[in-house]
């Protein structure tokens, strides 16, 4: 059954809906790693990696909306079911338990760091197919460099 029919040629669609989907599972990966990390936080700068957090978290979920909305106007249904985020995420992701400071921050700059490569992939994959999901790729994965960057500055110079 199609709801919405997509002013996309099939190929266009194809490609950008495969690039929409890694996105969404990868923005609402972030998201959950973003609150594992933000509940276990401890050590001398708890408090500001705590907030940062949840920065990350609010842009992770915001850019996941638009994600979604952005597939099911071209015509694709959107899957954020938690068994689809559980069979495909492969981020880098938090252990069990406490995170001292500084290992919330690492685990945070390599799953925006692994992300951000990963988006840049999709940036090449929609640029003949669609300009207008290429674009929206382009400024999420502006503003996901931005969070790494604020990340990165907190552990320098790296501890050992």
């Amino acid at each position: 059954m199609t709801v919405v029919r997509s002013t996309l040629p099939d190929e266009a669609r194809r490609v950008s809906s495969e690039a929409l989907q890694e996105t969404l599972i990868d923005l609402l990966g972030l998201s959950l790693i973003g609150k594992q990390a933000h509940w276990n936080v401890v050590g001398p700068r708890f408090r500001s990696v705590h907030l940062q957090l949840d920065e990350v978290v609010s842009s992770a979920r915001t850019h996941a909306d638009t994600v979604a909305e952005r597939a099911a106007a071209i015509g694709v249904p959107p899957d954020g079911r938690p068994e689809t985020i559980a069979k495909v995420f492969s981020l880098p992701a938090p252990a069990e338990g406490w995170l001292r400071d500084s290992e919330a921050v690492e685990v945070m700059t390599d799953a925006l760091g692994a992300a951000i490569t990963r988006l840049r992939e999709r940036i090449d994959a929609t640029e003949k197919a669609d300009l207008v999901t290429q674009d929206l790729l382009i400024s999420i994965t502006a503003d996901l460099e931005k969070q790494r960057w604020m990340f990165e500055a907190e552990n320098h110079p790296r501890e050992s």
